[in-house]
């Protein structure tokens, strides 16, 4: 029964009021990187007043960021809350899911939590940021749940993928499940662990999926992705074939089950193997450390030893599969690396496909190496590369399984994201519930509907350069390019600083434009024109040193585009004198 305020029955039992469904809070998902792109992986997931992040990865710098290192997701969002952030959660230990996190745990401190060969490769990475001890590793397995906050639960599913110990996710929360899948592909003969879980994702489909965000990196190509362990049977025909010659494998340094392949190969043929380039060294290093790679004793040498051996004794692991200019294969090829040279003969096995973009870069590469007499195999010669990544069919099979109310196609360029879109709408799926996003928009979705908000988050590049962070933009960019392009003039004068009469110079220094000696006529003609202009400007009484400037470059800019039809940056450079 209820009663008033003067404790009389009222008449009717009192009700707690409900709260009709749409008033309902929603999820906020919100990628900050990995969409209309290759790279950088990351995602927030928003609920009230907790966040949780799956992933935080890096891109490699395009050819049009000269003296890049790295491109890093813009955090300011994230930093913003970040008193409400409970944790990042990863998928697997590739870079451009893990490689930004050092740079994210400067600005916030929150615990990670990723399988074991994961979080062995990430505390590789804060060790050498100085961050290992501020910052909270938690080690999970394929089958665990955790719990973060009071809103999400996180399901780690048995996945695989060309590194071992990957994961899909399953997150729960009050909107409804949502389930990630990572990076994967339905490998029924994996080289370690077991299969992917599809029996657990086909029960996840049966209680009810509401949004599936699934990667899109082969989504392109029809059919099925091979199993890793066809790469295998070729490299061991390789290896029969290659019985008096050294051989040397450029390969991902976090594809471990590859690398595992070549030293099966090499201690089946008494080879030792040296490993080199930095991030193969410490990838190959922790895998070691944690069982994950297997080997005889006295299999591995350092590249010091390397002259002891002959060479149908030796195999040589090394990076650089995608041309990258200052990689271990690179510098071999160029005839740049200290202790490895190219020998006529040389069978030189590249197992990876060009990443699109890098085509260039790697032919380059191959070029060189056979100019120097190596015996190049390469994909499309030979099978020695399969993706890690789903094609059409194994993607369907994910959403057949999973029945899920709302897709999201994630990890892959515009143009994939759009075919994953039409691949689920063939299979029946609204095109209304098939979310293309961008990074920074905002997906609001709860069992009752999902709508992209008009109003996004903060997203883009943060470049690296060096120890620089953020310090570098798009200006920065704009004017290197324009060094490398067209070259740079410098005009030195110096000026009497109040009556602005020529003192001496102008001078003009010329890089990247002409070679002064064989051009002699045209820096005397633009001597000439500057001379005139500074003349034209003392016989004004003008000391407006930014206007003089101004004219300076104006006046050189037109010559020279007369003369040369080029527009090399100008920079006037003044010195005032007091007399």
């Amino acid at each position: 029964m209820a009663y008033n305020n003067n404790n009389t029955y009222s008449g009717r039992p009192k009700r707690t009021p409900r709260v009709p469904a749409q008033q309902k809070p929603k999820l906020k998902v919100i990628p900050l990187g990995g969409l209309h792109e290759i790279g950088k992986n990351i995602t927030a997931f928003e609920y009230e007043d907790e966040i949780m992040i799956i992933d935080c990865g890096v891109a490699f710098p395009e050819d049009d960021m000269p003296g890049i290192d790295l491109v890093i997701p813009d955090f300011s969002y994230l930093v913003e809350n970040k008193d409400k952030i409970l944790g990042v959660v990863l998928t697997h230990g590739h870079e451009d899911h893990i490689g930004s996190l050092p740079y994210f745990f400067r600005e916030i401190n929150v615990p990670v939590y990723g399988t074991r060969l994961t979080i062995g490769l990430v505390e590789t990475k804060l060790r050498e940021h100085g961050l290992l001890e501020s910052v909270e590793r938690v080690n999970v397995n394929a089958g665990d749940t955790i719990t973060l906050g009071k809103n999400f639960k996180v399901e780690f599913i048995r996945s695989t993928h060309s590194i071992a110990d990957s994961v899909a996710l399953a997150l729960t929360t009050p909107a409804g499940v949502v389930v990630h899948s990572g990076d994967f592909k339905v490998d029924y003969t994996p080289i370690q662990g077991e299969m992917i879980d599809l029996q657990r994702l086909a029960e996840l489909g049966k209680k009810g999926v509401l949004l599936f965000m699934c990667e899109s990196t082969n989504v392109e190509l029809k059919g099925y992705t091979m199993s890793e362990r066809n790469v295998g049977g070729i490299f061991k025909q390789i290896f029969e074939d290659s019985k008096d010659q050294r051989i040397m494998v450029a390969t991902f340094s976090s594809n471990i089950d590859r690398i595992q392949q070549i030293i099966n190969c090499a201690m089946e043929h008494k080879r030792k193997v040296c490993v080199v380039g930095r991030s193969m060294s410490n990838v190959v290093k922790t895998a070691i450390e944690l069982g994950y790679l297997k080997m005889d004793e006295d299999t591995m040498i350092d590249v010091t030893e390397i002259n002891r051996y002959e060479d149908n004794r030796l195999v040589i692991i090394t990076t650089g599969s995608q041309g990258e200019t200052m990689s271990a294969l690179s510098r071999v090829a160029s005839g740049d690396h200290k202790q490895i040279e190219i020998k006529p003969g040389d069978k030189v096995i590249i197992s990876a496909s060009p990443i699109p973009g890098n085509e260039k870069n790697v032919y380059r590469v191959i070029n060189e190496l056979f100019k120097k007499g190596a015996d190049v195999i390469y994909d499309g010669l030979m099978d020695v590369h399969v993706s890690g990544h789903a094609r059409q069919e194994e993607i369907k099979l994910l959403h057949a399984l999973l029945k899920p109310k709302y897709v999201m196609p994630v990890h892959g360029e515009y143009k994939m994201l759009k075919q994953h879109q039409q691949l689920v709408m063939e299979m029946g799926m609204p095109k209304e519930n098939v979310f293309v996003m961008a990074n920074g928009d905002v997906l609001e979705i709860n069992r009752q509907g999902g709508k992209i908000l008009p109003q996004a988050v903060q997203s883009g590049q943060v470049f690296v350069d060096g120890l620089g962070v953020g310090d570098v933009g798009n200006i920065v960019l704009r004017d290197r390019k324009h060094l490398s392009q067209d070259g740079l003039m410098i005009v030195v004068v110096a000026m009497e600083k109040y009556s602005g009469n020529i003192l001496s110079g102008p001078d003009i220094i010329s890089r990247g434009f002409v070679y002064v000696r064989e051009s002699e006529e045209l820096m005397v003609e633009a001597r000439e024109v500057v001379r005139e202009a500074l003349f034209d400007i003392s016989d004004r009484n003008l000391s407006d040193w930014s206007y003089i400037k101004t004219m300076i470059k104006d006046t050189l800019r037109d010559f020279l585009w007369k003369k040369t039809k080029r527009s090399p940056m100008i920079l006037p450079i003044i010195t005032e004198i007091n007399m």
